[in-house]
This record gives structure tokens, sequence and C-alpha cells, in this order.
């Protein structure tokens, strides 16, 4: 069983839909609608069981939070995985060779796979260690 939800300072306690609400949002953002375009808004709130205001900040919060695809990023991600590929293929065959063995296709998958998966977080690291060493003159320039 859970411990009872707490507000903080900066909350008031839980809306109906279960959320803690800000008590210091007093900004508000306009936009005109057709009575179309409303009643399609309205019905998508409705059908998400919150109430169009809810709906419409968390679906602009989520637009904004969103990290753009940045293309370098994408093609780096494809050449890491592709390393790390040849480098654990290579090393696997050699391995099943010096055993006597062929490599297995079950292995080959599971080493596409295993590229797949680390592959964007690999070449965020790489373009962040690169451009920390940019920033600090460290770029080889």
């Amino acid at each position: 069983m859970s411990a009872p939800r707490i507000p903080t300072p900066l909350q008031s306690p839980a809306s109906p839909s279960g959320e803690a609400r800000s008590v210091l949002r007093a900004k508000t953002i306009a936009t005109r609608v057709t009575p179309e375009e409303l009643a399609e808004i309205e019905a998508a709130a409705e059908g998400a069981g919150e109430s169009l205001a809810e709906w419409l900040r968390e679906l602009a919060l989520k637009a904004a939070r969103e990290r753009p695809a940045d293309p370098a990023e994408l093609v780096l991600a494809e050449v890491s995985a592709l390393r790390y590929m040849l480098l654990n293929l290579f090393h696997a065959t050699a391995q099943a060779n010096a055993e006597g063995k062929h490599l297995l296709p079950e292995s080959v998958v599971k080493i596409r796979d295993q590229a797949n998966a680390r592959k964007l977080v690999d070449a965020r690291k790489l373009l962040a260690k690169f451009l920390s060493q940019e920033g600090s003159g460290g770029g080889g320039r």
C-alpha cells in the first residue's frame, strides 16, 4: 500500500484526474479555432478523461519537450551501430573459427539487436564528448 500523496508547497491537492496542479500557473495562451475544431478538441480531451485545459497543456508541453531529430545524430547512430556490429562480428567469427566452429545465424541477429539497442545512446555520448572538447578548445583544429 502506498503512502498518501502530500502536496508540496508549489502544488495544490490532486485534481479529480489524480494529477497535482501547480498553483503558480498564471499565464494564459489563447488561440482561435473553428466550431468544428473546438468540437474535435473537446471530444479528444473528454476521451482522455481530462479537462480541456489539462489536455491542451499536456499536449503542448509534450510537443515542446520532445527532442527534435538531429540528422547528424541519426547518421552517427547508424555509423556507431555499424562499427559495433563489424567489430563484434569479426571477434565472434574469429573466436568461432579458433574453436573449429561456425558463427550461428542467431549470434548475428543477437549482435544486430544489441547494436540497434545501443546506437542512439552511443551516438549521443560521442556527440556530447565531441562538443565538450570543441568548447574547451580541444576540438583538434
